[in-house]
């Protein structure tokens, strides 16, 4: 039998130590995998998401991006450790990297004089989507309506969420995932693409002293049932606390993860004023844990 093998780097990113953060696997299949064959392996790994680089015509490299169970356009941990990967590997060495994505083309900048490297990915410009119903939202994650401050609203910087501010973390501890409603929200919330994913949830005060918000995003299966860390919905709930006047100033650190052992925090910098919001910065590490070969 003729195997294929692709190298690939396990990364986790948002963290710069190992076994925190959100894990990633990097595969470099130069674009020659199938999507059946993307999907099998996401799954094999147990990892919310990986990445299957290759080839572009039109920046430095193609990113494609699979949940367990379908193809995504774009997502933001996977983003961080695809250029830590890139870097760790020697593949570039310049600060500047276009990635090409199912979101379009996303700008990159590496703090390259650190032993780590701070990676700053530069979203695209939201689009707000619409607001949902308090209790059509708490039904999803088995809280009250009173649980949530602000009228919910699907905002997108590649990748859509059902942003949801909730009133403190106890509120946040009680969050658990119901699928069926989650499936009922899902028919009653339209969005181009059907890529909506779960509601976000996010509190303002840190989970450490550190932070200035907190997080949690429950997932369905066939996903682990929690994201360690969501660089992409960072920056939609990023734009939406900034647009609605609900913190104080456009930069901020997040922090995501420390309830299920796995502590993420990113730099974010919302750009534009509140009425018109032109990008979100985000900014994290990414420590390559183990690296391989897939044999196919």
């Amino acid at each position: 039998m003729t195997k294929t093998e692709y190298p690939f780097d396990w990364v986790d990113a948002f963290t710069d130590q190992p076994f925190g953060g959100n894990g990633c696997s990097v595969v470099y299949d130069q674009g020659e995998l199938s999507s059946s064959v993307c999907l099998s392996y996401t799954k094999e790994t147990g990892l919310v998401e990986c990445t299957f680089v290759g080839p572009s015509d039109v920046a430095d490299v193609k990113v494609r991006y699979f949940l367990a169970e379908r193809e995504i356009p774009f997502a933001g941990h996977p983003t961080i450790a695809t250029v830590a990967s890139l870097l760790d590997r020697g593949l570039f060495d310049s600060s500047e990297i276009t990635l090409e994505t199912g979101a379009g083309l996303i700008s990159i900048s590496a703090d390259l004089s650190q032993t780590l490297p701070t990676i700053t990915m530069t979203q695209i410009a939201p689009v707000f989507g619409p607001e949902c119903p308090k209790q059509l939202v708490a039904d999803v994650v088995s809280l009250s309506a009173d649980d949530i401050l602000e009228t919910p609203q699907v905002v997108s910087t590649g990748l859509p969420f059902c942003v949801t501010l909730l009133k403190d973390h106890a509120a946040m501890a009680r969050a658990t995932l119901d699928v069926r409603a989650l499936e009922l929200f899902r028919k009653q919330v339209s969005y181009p693409n059907g890529d909506l994913m779960e509601p976000y949830l996010i509190v303002r005060g840190g989970a450490t002293p550190e932070g200035q918000t907190f997080s949690r995003l429950l997932l369905a299966p066939p996903n682990p049932p929690e994201d360690p860390f969501t660089g992409s919905a960072t920056g939609c709930a990023a734009a939406y606390l900034w647009s609605r006047g609900l913190i104080e100033t456009p930069s901020y650190v997040a922090e995501q993860g420390n309830w299920i052992g796995r502590p993420g925090k990113a730099q974010v910098d919302v750009l534009g004023s509140p009425d018109d919001v032109t990008g979100i910065r985000v900014s994290g590490s990414g420590v390559v844990v183990m690296s391989g070969t897939l044999r196919l």
